[in-house]
């Protein structure tokens, strides 16, 4: 467990393989709420050591699964704390009808965190219902698949030419080549991203690869500007 600002932590999970091929780390970001408990956004596979990093801050009242695909430590975590109430993307449920949920995200749905924690679902894509969150007290934009900056380092030539050629290699990366061709509605998309670039952020955190501390504005402006225009 890292931290990265303040009440706020990443935890890094294990290398997974997208589609069985594709090489990738993941992460679990961490936010205890000023009542104390803890919102755990895109849990990682529980283990005993990340079980005692999260025990030792509070807790844990609200489980995230920020799209249908970041399903994998849903379960297991809500095993741990039965209590957590789950919450989910709007196709989660479709993709998923065995994993039991107690709320779906809307944009005009009311959640126990938006005072510290806004939420944006990005609506326009034919596949990816992700939902996209900011942490206001930190001012940290929190995203799952829509941004990726994979580690170049330990990778091979084959797998680092195709992340690059996806536009997802390194702290340049940005939104994946496939999401960018999916798009279903351009003109809903632009209205989801002009929320998002409206909240007041400076930093950003991804599921997949880099953070950035700071010119996190700037870099996701730059990485939507193929659907803004800018």
């Amino acid at each position: 467990m890292q931290s990265f600002g303040p009440n706020i932590w990443t935890v890094s999970g294990d290398a997974l393989r997208m589609y069985g091929v594709l090489p990738f780390t993941t992460r679990m970001t961490v936010v205890q709420l000023e009542s104390g408990g803890l919102w755990l956004h895109s849990p990682v596979q529980s283990t005993p050591d990340r079980r005692r990093a999260v025990d030792r801050l509070g807790p844990v009242e609200h489980l995230v699964a920020p799209n249908k695909i970041h399903s994998l430590g849903i379960e297991p975590w809500k095993a741990l704390y039965p209590s957590a109430k789950v919450w989910a993307s709007p196709g989660f449920d479709k993709r998923h009808p065995d994993i039991a949920i107690d709320a779906v995200l809307a944009n005009d749905g009311e959640t126990p965190w938006s005072a510290e924690i806004d939420h944006c679902v990005i609506d326009g894509h034919a596949v990816l219902d992700e939902v996209a969150f900011l942490h206001k007290p930190s001012r940290t934009l929190i995203v799952t698949d829509f941004m990726q900056k994979h580690v170049a380092a330990g990778e091979s030539w084959f797998w680092r030419g195709v992340k690059r050629m996806a536009g997802i290699l390194g702290r340049d990366g940005g939104v994946p080549l496939d999401i960018r061709l999916s798009v279903r509605d351009k003109a809903a998309m632009r209205r989801s991203i002009d929320t998002v670039l409206a909240w007041d952020f400076d930093h950003l955190i991804v599921a997949h690869g880099h953070c950035l501390q700071g010119g996190a504005k700037d870099d996701v402006s730059r990485a939507f500007d193929w659907i803004t225009g800018a």
